[in-house]
């Protein structure tokens, strides 16, 4: 085995170049045995016989092709199961791009604020954390509607241009102890009630937090207050009170600053 080929043979077909022709060579035998001409590989991948010789020499000694004889190879049970596990990995990766990578550049979702019929030209808002379209193209960022829509239903819009106006929220953080420390008796109720009149969504995560907002009679709006939750509602525009037991504060504010988020620290205990 050539010295590097332990090392990248972890690696996906989209990593390493020795990989990919791996993989390349292997489905052409797989599609041809036995008889194998390796002058039609090496056109049909565009490498040199040699190359493609040197390959088929190396895939035999590693137990993923057996030779029968000149010009016969068959690929083995090991070869096919790293042909499965390779293509599993590219089908994982194409999915992902087109699902998450394409369809979120090409198409976005929207609330309509009026009928709009596909094809019409919309203007396009932030309102309370979602985007909402409404019919005409005079607003300061604009799309076109990929499909029809009534009033309050979602529509998909396309061929977005000019700037969505609107303002990142921020959050306030407010640290509850453990339960080991006292969880939520050692928080004044009335620091939450005050706190919570200048936010437009209440988060709340852990147990002792959830209880903490209970007791001030505030109802979170989100149960488990994931950073990334908080964070994505910080980033439509809205402003977030978290109540957050302590040992979980660096995570969220971590991920605060990643998003360019402001956010302020409450001790509510020191109340």
């Amino acid at each position: 085995m050539p010295e590097d080929a332990a090392d990248t043979d972890e690696l996906s077909v989209l990593q390493s170049k020795r990989n990919a022709t791996q993989y390349q060579i292997l489905s052409q035998i797989a599609e041809r045995q036995p008889a194998v001409s390796q002058q039609e590989i090496a056109d049909e991948i565009g490498v040199t016989a040699q190359a493609v010789s040197d390959y088929l020499q190396n895939l035999v000694e590693r137990g993923f092709v057996t030779k029968h004889g000149r010009g016969r190879y068959e690929v083995t049970k090991e070869g096919v199961d790293w042909l499965i596990s390779r293509t599993e990995d590219l089908r994982r990766y194409v999915d992902h791009v087109s699902e998450e990578v394409i369809g979120q550049v090409d198409i976005e979702t929207a609330i309509a604020a009026g009928d709009i019929a596909e094809g019409e030209s919309v203007s396009l808002t932030m309102e309370n954390g979602v985007m909402h379209a409404s019919p005409g193209d005079d607003g300061s960022a604009t799309a076109v509607a990929v499909t029809s829509a009534t009033a309050d239903e979602d529509v998909g819009v396309t061929d977005f241009e000019g700037v969505l106006d609107y303002d990142l929220g921020t959050v306030t953080l407010v640290s509850i102890p453990r339960i080991q420390r006292g969880g939520s008796r050692e928080v004044p109720t009335e620091t939450l009630v005050e706190q919570a009149g200048g936010h437009d969504l209440l988060a709340a995560a852990g147990t002792e937090a959830l209880v903490a907002c209970r007791r001030a009679g505030q109802e979170p709006d989100i149960r488990f207050g994931t950073a990334e939750a908080v964070t994505e509602a910080a980033t439509k525009g809205l402003d977030v009170l978290l109540v957050v037991v302590t040992e979980e504060l660096s995570r969220h504010t971590d991920r605060l600053r990643d998003g360019n988020i402001g956010y302020e620290v409450v001790d509510a205990a020191d109340h």
